[in-house]
């Protein structure tokens, strides 16, 4: 079967179509600027060169179509027809309290993901856009919503409820939820695999690493804890979010610079994290570089990320009682040894011992420790069409 990935931005829509018999990319693209003056779609069959269609793209579904063809087209396309598309698999941010696992489309799936607007403001709408756009594209077409908060639900009440009134819970489902949950649960699982690690007990810890950035800890792929919240702002130090703040940091600023609480909020999602401590960059790459020139903050901004990961790193030990694997992944966790071995500085009193030749690896699944390591450490690149795809394929096939 082949299965189209759907996952929608506010702006922005990328694609893969996957063939589910042995899991090969058969094309990947990315429409851009939609309902924007500039709109672009850019398509890669594999296999083949790119190329780039600029049509005007008034909303997610004139984008749609727009993918549908290029996956068609007699130059560049990789199918004959539509009718080999057997279901789609959308990523959709939030799925709230309601929904744990993956689900087919229906009406009562859309009535949720509406009803988490709230909750997933900029992604929500963008997602189920997407999916009705899919819906009218492609009538009688599965579409299956794969929910990043989906891995997350596994918490326990000790782990994700917030020690406020709890009747804020029941009236409106606030609670720590975690994100990039794709990811993690892919990442998670394909360690288990790759280590030949008991996939019912095993102790996994995830570092997610990019702009975007978090951790999980799962024992049998199963989440016990990770670092997001009710919003992706709480947790690690990231490209310009804040991470953990003391939450009267809000308050004090609020009132000692006459903005409001959403100008504040607005400001440690935006301009905070690696930006806001460096002056430099929320780009890891540029905040490293002026580092290594001289510059203090940027020095700073680079030894309180990985100081704040290395502390997660550590409560998620003591979280599961023990630890198997420690896993690195996303832009930064796979393509940055450099990193991957200040935090690892860290950990060792956990046994661990990084060997300095395979931590050079950029970008490909490698155990990174060395063989008298006390806990291995990996890198996995993740996959998180894929883990959509499969997700997908489960439900339908």
């Amino acid at each position: 079967m082949k299965i189209l990935v759907i996952n929608c931005g506010s702006s922005s829509l990328k694609y893969q179509l996957i063939d589910m018999d042995n899991e090969s990319v058969l094309a990947k693209g990315i429409c851009e600027r939609i309902g924007i003056e500039g709109s672009n779609l850019t398509h890669k069959p594999t296999g083949k060169d790119k190329y780039v269609v600029e049509a005007p793209m008034k909303d997610h579904q004139v984008a749609i179509q727009l993918v549908l063809d290029a996956l068609v087209d007699e130059t560049h396309g990789v199918i004959a027809s539509t009718s080999e598309i057997g279901a789609v698999g959308h990523r959709v941010l939030h799925g709230g309290i309601k929904y744990s696992d993956s689900i087919v489309v229906n009406e009562d799936v859309k009535k949720v993901i509406r009803e988490c607007f709230d909750l997933g403001p900029l992604h929500n709408p963008a997602n189920l856009t997407g999916i009705e756009a899919c819906e009218a594209a492609m009538p009688g077409v599965p579409q299956v919503a794969v929910f990043d908060t989906a891995f997350g639900m596994a918490m326990a009440e000790k782990a994700y409820l917030y020690a406020i009134p709890y009747e804020y819970y029941e009236k409106y489902s606030i609670r720590r939820y975690g994100f990039h949950g794709t990811s993690h649960n892919f990442v998670s699982h394909e360690a288990i695999k790759t280590l030949g690690l008991d996939p019912e007990n095993a102790k996994v810890i995830v570092a997610h690493l990019g702009n975007g950035a978090s951790i999980s800890a799962s024992i049998g792929g199963k989440c016990i804890d990770t670092s997001m919240g009710l919003t992706p702002l709480e947790g690690l130090i990231m490209g310009t979010r804040s991470g953990d703040v003391d939450p009267t940091v809000i308050q004090f600023i609020a009132n000692h610079e006459n903005k409001s609480v959403d100008e504040v909020l607005n400001i440690l999602n935006k301009e905070s994290g690696l930006l806001g401590i460096s002056g430099v960059s929320s780009d890891f790459r540029d905040v490293m570089s002026a580092a290594a020139e001289g510059n203090n903050r940027a020095q700073i901004a680079n030894d309180a990320f990985d100081y704040r990961v290395a502390k997660y790193i550590g409560a998620y030990v003591a979280a599961m009682n023990g630890v198997d694997a420690i896993v690195f992944t996303a832009g930064v966790g796979e393509n940055d040894g450099i990193v991957r071995g200040e935090i690892c500085e860290y950990l060792t009193y956990l046994g661990i011992e990084i060997d300095p030749e395979a931590n050079k690896v950029r970008g490909e699944e490698k155990v990174i420790s060395t063989p008298d390591s006390k806990v291995t450490v990996l890198v996995l690149p993740t996959n998180e069409e894929l883990f959509i795809a499969r997700e997908t394929l489960g439900l339908v096939k």
